[in-house]
């Protein structure tokens, strides 16, 4: 192989490896449905005043973020949405339909369908 083939089967293998990439980082990026009951993330399911749904809102009146609770799991919600926050304030303590992307525990909401 002489040198100028090495050069464009090294570019292929290149371009190839950021296909790849650029494959997996835009399915880590998509968008997902969750649902769970509506909590905030300083509590989870243990809620340590009154019903889930006061003390949810509590919690998140005191700096908590709300938290989608889906079985054993904790998603804390990240959104500035106003429309999205007021349905997780009406829906505290019920399940909702979460559409959004996932990143660790964090899911970065979309939308916010009552169920």
């Amino acid at each position: 192989m002489n040198c100028r083939s090495r050069y464009f089967a090294a570019m292929a293998v290149v371009v190839l490896s950021l296909a790849a990439f650029s494959n997996l980082h835009a399915l880590a990026g998509s968008k997902q449905t969750f649902t769970g009951e509506v909590g905030d993330a300083m509590c989870g399911r243990k809620h340590m005043d009154g019903t889930a749904a006061e003390c949810t809102r509590t919690c998140v009146a005191h700096g908590s973020n709300f938290a989608l609770i889906v079985g054993e799991k904790i998603y804390v919600l990240q959104t500035t949405d106003k429309a999205a926050l007021a349905t997780l304030d009406k829906q505290a303590g019920k399940n909702v339909t979460v559409t959004g992307i996932l990143k660790d525990d964090t899911i970065e909401v979309s939308s916010v369908a009552a169920k």
